[in-house]
């Protein structure tokens, strides 16, 4: 009768027992248990990460473009805001200055009409310069003088005449001066105006189409005049004929 040792029998589970030629590394992970191999599903999943994240990214830069656009829109529409602003703030002043010296053009033509007069003396005087300096700093200036061309934009032509010694249409006469502030004529000025004559204007082109015929006719007159019949000149002639 033989006696069974017990845990050898063939039921009983038999440790892992390493193989004789395994490294202690592989001895280690035999110990730890079988091993999952992950090799062929890592690389996929880092593929399909880095699409997402440059997907991401394309996003972030189109999102980057748009603002950028919308941030240089706005600059400019700001620029342009307040270059607007700007240009309407001095027309505003122009406006302004040219209502209130308006209402000062009917003393400073007084001023003017004192001053031709010799009335401007004393207090007055005084008082009219101090005046006509501060329109002066205010931007206001005035213009017109005689024998200046007559412009349409910037005279008004009250009284009208001809005249021989112009060549063109003449201020002859300021009746009362234009003023003027920068490019914005506040009053225009009121001139008398003359013409040239049209019928020395005629001759005149005629002459120059006909060059000097008129001088000429004296000197053919000259030349063609009948020869005198009296007897004296008669005796001159025939006196070396008289034998």
């Amino acid at each position: 009768m033989t006696e069974e040792t017990p845990g050898f029998g063939d039921g009983a589970e038999q440790p892992d027992v390493p193989s004789a030629g395994a490294t202690p590394d592989e001895k280690a992970a035999q110990a730890d248990g079988p091993s999952t191999e992950e090799g062929p599903a890592a690389p996929a999943g880092d593929a399909s990460q880095a699409a997402g994240l440059t997907a991401q990214l394309d996003q972030v830069r189109t999102a980057l473009n748009e603002r950028t656009a919308d941030l240089q829109r706005l600059q400019a529409e700001y620029q342009n805001y307040r270059r607007r602003v700007e240009r309407d703030k001095v027309t505003v002043k122009e406006i302004a200055a040219a209502n209130l010296l308006t209402e000062l053009l009917p003393t400073l033509d007084d001023v003017g009409r004192a001053r031709e007069h010799g009335e401007l003396v004393g207090g007055f005087k005084s008082v009219a310069e101090s005046l006509e300096t501060v329109v002066a700093k205010m931007g206001l200036q005035q213009f017109g003088k005689e024998g200046e061309p007559f412009d349409p934009t910037i005279h008004e032509a009250l009284m009208h005449s001809y005249a021989p010694d112009v060549t063109e249409t003449t201020c002859v006469a300021i009746l009362q001066p234009g003023y003027r502030i920068g490019e914005r004529i506040v009053r225009p000025a009121r001139v008398a105006v003359a013409e040239p004559q049209p019928g020395a204007q005629t001759v005149k082109s005629e002459a120059s189409e006909d060059g000097e015929s008129t001088p000429a006719e004296p000197e053919d007159k000259a030349d063609g005049a009948p020869e005198s019949t009296d007897g004296k000149d008669g005796k001159e002639s025939g006196g070396p004929d008289e034998g």
